[in-house]
């Protein structure tokens, strides 16, 4: 069990310190580590709690006497004892006058209640043509959200009427439970945290405040963007409480496969076939681009599976870096079925070939020579 510290060294004031300057260390102490200065920040809310733990002793004349004569021993034994904030609803609860000084208002609310929160986000899906990708678009795209209640104007209860002050937690939201020297605070059972009760309910909403609507929106795609990327719709998610802002609207973005292109990145893959001929005696071919088509030319000698890279004939940045290139990818076509003329013009190019063998040829079949003899060589 960690040790506690010396509340005087908590507040970083000295023993003698006088009522003033305890109540103007703690303020300070208490602006530093507010929770709504440090979201999210646990060390904060610790350091937040022992402030108020250390306060809550030296403040009083009879616990700070008792303090100062046993230690943390005289303030945690007997009734009336210390501190020990389990929540930091009961610090609001215990001083919060001291915060809307502080804060201008930001600590405990007046008649207490909820703190505003912000509404939950949403999440869709749009898919989209590579092309579309390519140029960016505009889509329109429908949800079904909750909004507030317009024939309540999001209060709940029945036009003329008015929620009331929840009876069970004196309107603060909250209920504070004592186990022993400890106290506990939780959420308001019965008004579930709001702080008010509905005698009489809203005959659209029946009491909830909100209602499920179905909303049109217009998404703008831009330029760039890939298979798995996702948008952000700023305050187009569901309605926030206590008016808290509205949540956000995600929307995930998915490209359609294109029959003529392979996409990695920036960049596109496109596979052109040619024929035999038109790889070793080279050629022009229109090939697909994104803007329609472009004329490449193929060298006479071309591979199977050689690539070509056209500059800038990619897909833009979404977020503004160099646009990626074209890979055109040459596949040379055996056909499978020959008429006459082509069968026999192909028997004298293999008769020639078997008379003029290229170099390439030549080193193979000597090659393949060498590795046979060697094998009759070991028999």
């Amino acid at each position: 069990m960690a040790t506690k510290r010396d509340f005087y060294e908590v507040l970083g004031v000295a023993k003698s310190a006088s009522d003033d300057e305890i109540k103007r260390a703690y303020r300070k102490l208490a602006g530093k580590y507010h929770p709504d200065r440090n979201p999210g920040d646990a060390s904060a809310v610790t350091a937040f709690k022992e402030a108020a733990e250390a306060f809550d002793i030296l403040s009083n004349p009879d616990k700070r006497a008792r303090y100062d004569r046993f230690g943390h021993a005289g303030v945690e034994m007997g009734a009336g004892g210390g501190g020990g904030f389990q929540d930091v609803g009961d610090i609001f609860e215990a001083f919060g006058d001291m915060f809307g000084d502080i804060f201008g208002g930001g600590g405990r609310r007046q008649g207490g209640g909820p703190r505003p929160r912000k509404g939950d986000s949403l999440q869709t899906s749009l898919t989209i043509e590579l092309l579309d990708a390519a140029v960016g678009c505009t889509r329109e795209i429908e949800i079904e959200k909750h909004v507030s209640c317009v024939t309540c104007n999001g209060s709940g209860a029945k036009p003329g009427t008015q929620p009331v002050k929840c009876d069970y937690c004196d309107g603060r939201g909250q209920v504070i439970q004592s186990q022993g020297f400890f106290r506990v605070q939780t959420t308001c059972p019965s008004c579930r945290g709001r702080g008010t009760s509905i005698r009489e309910k809203c005959p659209d909403c029946r009491g909830q405040r909100v209602i499920s609507q179905s909303s049109k929106l217009e998404v703008k795609v831009p330029a760039g963007i890939d298979n798995g990327m996702q948008l952000v719709l700023r305050g187009e998610g569901e309605v926030g409480e206590s008016g808290g802002p509205p949540g956000d609207l995600y929307v995930d973005i998915r490209v359609k496969t294109h029959p003529l292109f392979n996409r990695d990145g920036r960049n596109l893959m496109c596979d052109v076939p040619i024929t035999f001929a038109q790889a070793a005696l080279g050629t022009q071919l229109d090939i697909p681009i994104l803007t329609g088509k472009h004329n490449i030319t193929v060298p006479p000698g071309t591979q199977p599976g050689e690539v070509f890279r056209l500059k800038s004939q990619g897909m833009p940045d979404p977020h503004g870096g160099p646009r990626g290139d074209l890979l055109v990818q040459f596949h040379v076509e055996v056909p499978k079925k020959l008429n006459k003329k082509q069968e026999e013009l192909l028997r004298q190019l293999a008769e020639l070939d078997d008379k003029q063998v290229s170099p390439q040829r030549k080193t193979f079949f000597d090659s393949l020579k060498t590795f046979f003899s060697k094998d009759e060589e070991a028999e």
